[in-house]
């Protein structure tokens, strides 16, 4: 059954809008497709084991990493967004799944060698989440673009606590990655309501780069509880 057909006209939405939504979804697809065909190719290569040793010799070398991953996520989600080109958008969107590989490789080298099961197992119930996020956004034809500036606060506080986590040598627990997960799930929310109400129906590249970086941050902290659950039952 195609739910997406039976909703979206009800849901009073113009042609172009529905197009839209399709669209979008297309190229989020095909992003998670390359995004775990590029983290496969990552880890056979041996890039994610490289990056976690080179990591682990500075903590500041991750908070380089991150710093330059946040850069560059910046400037694909502004090329996406702004590009007029349907091409330059979906290099924007491309550009964003590799360096979501590339930060995510040293993550799936630490859960090969202590917990292979959690990352398949992390991608289903990511998937079973953001399943039931974009269920809850259709059917309910609500408007959650308030969540956006609360999403945008709850934000910088995250990344302040990872940067203190990273240079003060604490860490933030399991506690910190279920918060995020919570916080994934509002920013998978927000996308996916932002998608049906209000983001310019000529830029699906762009609103699939935002609703794939919501979705990886989720899988990012589901692994991470799946690791530490792993670790602490050794």
């Amino acid at each position: 059954m195609d739910y997406t057909a039976q909703t979206l006209p009800e849901a009073g939405l113009g042609e172009s809008r529905i197009a839209f939504i399709r669209s979008t979804y297309s190229y989020l697809a095909v992003a998670l497709l390359a995004f775990t065909v590029l983290s496969g190719i990552l880890y056979a290569s041996g890039v994610g084991v490289a990056l976690l040793k080179l990591m682990s010799a500075s903590k500041f070398v991750w908070i380089g990493f991150l710093g330059v991953f946040m850069l560059v996520g910046w400037f694909a989600s502004s090329w996406a967004d702004n590009a007029e080109s349907n091409q330059k958008q979906m290099i924007g969107l491309g550009i964003y799944v590799l360096a979501e590989a590339l930060i995510f490789s040293p993550l799936f080298a630490i859960a090969a060698a202590v917990a292979p099961k959690a990352i398949p197992a992390a991608g289903f119930i990511t998937l079973l989440l953001v399943a039931g996020l974009t269920y809850t956004a259709f059917s309910t034809k609500k408007d959650f673009s308030f969540l956006g500036g609360i999403l945008k606060i709850a934000g910088f506080c995250a990344i302040g606590a990872i940067i203190a986590s990273v240079i003060f040598g604490f860490s933030l627990g399991i506690w910190f990655s279920a918060i995020m997960v919570v916080f994934a799930g509002g920013c998978v929310l927000y996308d996916t309501s932002n998608i049906i109400h209000h983001y310019p129906t000529d830029r699906p590249a762009g609103a699939a780069l935002h609703l794939f970086a919501s979705i990886a941050l989720m899988l990012w902290y589901v692994l991470r509880i799946l690791i530490s659950l792993t670790s602490s039952d050794d």
